[in-house]
């Protein structure tokens, strides 16, 4: 009885035109106007997979992100099979907009190898999931106060209209109505909406792709949140697959910026199983460009 997960029948849905050919369609389109990053990245994951054995699982990603993505027109994923190895294959995959390419990604995948050289950090103490509020039930809590301004509300109502896959619980939701500077850390708990079952792990990981570019670039504003973002855009994006997970499971999605400067900003990503286990890392760098006279809330 469980709905089946839109991540799966239509986001990360590719039709194939040709043997290492691919064309996908656009689901959720942010406020921007321009493509979602971690569509593309779990699309060009999904057409890396389906030019490797079913054996072989996905270890690491590595992506560009060339132009910005035109959410009018669909997005073609040309897969070159790089090398193809005993143990590990790599694929390269392009994906092209307008006759130019908007994206480029090298997917790494292994065959399973056991080795007794074993360690991870430990997970962050947190509340389970089922004692904090979505995201969505946190907006209305705050459109709930009388005294909420009119352009706090409206920026509430385009957030809440927003047409995510993805649940999210925040473990400490920062007030999204103060320029007060934060610690540079986000912990969320996410998972993918609806259902998806067991299956072949790339499937998950080409899910768990998409969802790690979820407000992770906004990590590195947290301690500037005094200044007007007037531009903000992914440059690059890597994750690195360690254990089995399921996407459709609660996963606690720890983030951080480490550093930022030069109108970038680095943040660095872990996604943890609800029992411990450190599932994937990730990594990413973006632009953030900001008005430096302004003294307005980033919302």
């Amino acid at each position: 009885g469980d709905l089946r997960s839109v991540l799966i029948t239509s986001v990360l849905s590719l039709e194939r035109l040709e043997v290492d050919l691919f064309r996908g369609w656009h689901h959720w389109v942010p406020a921007t106007r321009r493509l979602f990053g971690g569509q593309i990245v779990g699309q060009a994951l999904v057409a890396a997979a389906y030019a490797v054995n079913r054996d072989e699982q996905v270890h690491s990603l590595h992506c560009y992100f060339v132009r910005a993505g035109d959410p009018k027109v669909p997005v073609l994923y040309e897969v070159e099979r790089t090398r193809t190895g005993k143990s590990f294959s790599v694929r390269s995959v392009k994906a092209i907009q307008h006759g130019k390419p908007i994206f480029t990604c090298q997917a790494s995948f292994q065959l399973s190898q056991e080795s007794p050289v074993k360690h991870q950090f430990t997970m962050p103490a947190v509340p389970p999931p089922e004692e904090l509020l979505m995201q969505e039930e946190l907006i209305q809590k705050f459109l709930q106060n009388p005294n909420l301004a009119e352009r706090y509300r409206k920026q509430l109502n385009k957030i809440q209209a927003e047409d995510v896959p993805i649940d999210i619980k925040p473990v400490n939701p920062p007030d999204p109505f103060s320029s007060e500077p934060q610690e540079p850390k986000q912990l969320f708990w996410v998972r993918a909406r609806g259902f998806i079952g067991e299956t072949d792990m790339k499937v998950h990981c080409c899910v768990a792709a998409y969802i790690s570019d979820y407000a992770f670039l906004g990590t590195a504003l947290l301690p500037h949140r005094q200044y007007h973002v007037k531009f903000m855009a992914s440059l690059d994006h890597s994750m690195w697959f360690h254990a089995p997970f399921r996407a459709d499971h609660w996963m606690l999605y720890e983030c951080e910026s480490p550093w930022a400067g030069g109108c970038r900003g680095l943040v660095q990503g872990r996604l943890w199983r609800r029992d411990g286990i450190l599932a994937a890392t990730c990594t990413q760098e973006g632009v953030i460009r900001v008005d430096q006279t302004s003294n307005q809330s980033k919302l």
